[in-house]
């Protein structure tokens, strides 16, 4: 297929962000998976202290209309940072211990505001995790 015949991206939705390269690492999987990686924009911190983080998120959403953000950790800084941002934002949410299937559900959710579509992606993320084997 041509680059012409191609269909247009899908506009992003969501910030997935945290340390090291968490977002771009579960943001090519998705992309790999599902061809559907444009929803999501990739932040890494490196470096960075939560004030910073903080100035860099609140752009990134200002600059694509984005209300979501996904994060690795539940106490982690791009959390705290997050945290502070969604003060003034009632209508955004923050997901906290993203993982693959949570992302997958999420970009799947076609014609869902992507609040509601996150907060039921947050339900699957959480659900798909298991634990198998191991004696008791």
């Amino acid at each position: 297929m041509s680059d012409e015949a191609k269909a247009p991206a899908d506009p992003p939705r969501a910030i997935v962000a945290g340390h090291g390269e968490f977002g771009a690492g579960l943001v090519s999987a998705v992309e790999q998976i599902t061809g559907r990686g444009g929803q999501l924009i990739p932040i890494a911190v490196h470096k960075l202290g939560v004030e910073a983080i903080e100035d860099l998120l609140r752009d990134r959403m200002a600059e694509e209309g984005i209300r979501v953000i996904f994060t690795d950790l539940q106490a982690g800084s791009c959390t705290m940072a997050s945290r502070r941002i969604l003060r003034g934002m009632p209508n955004a949410l923050l997901v906290a211990g993203a993982n693959l299937p949570m992302l997958l559900d999420f970009v799947f959710s076609d014609g869902v505001d992507p609040v509601g579509a996150a907060r039921h992606a947050a339900e699957r993320g959480r659900a798909a995790v298991t634990a198998h084997g191991g004696s008791a």
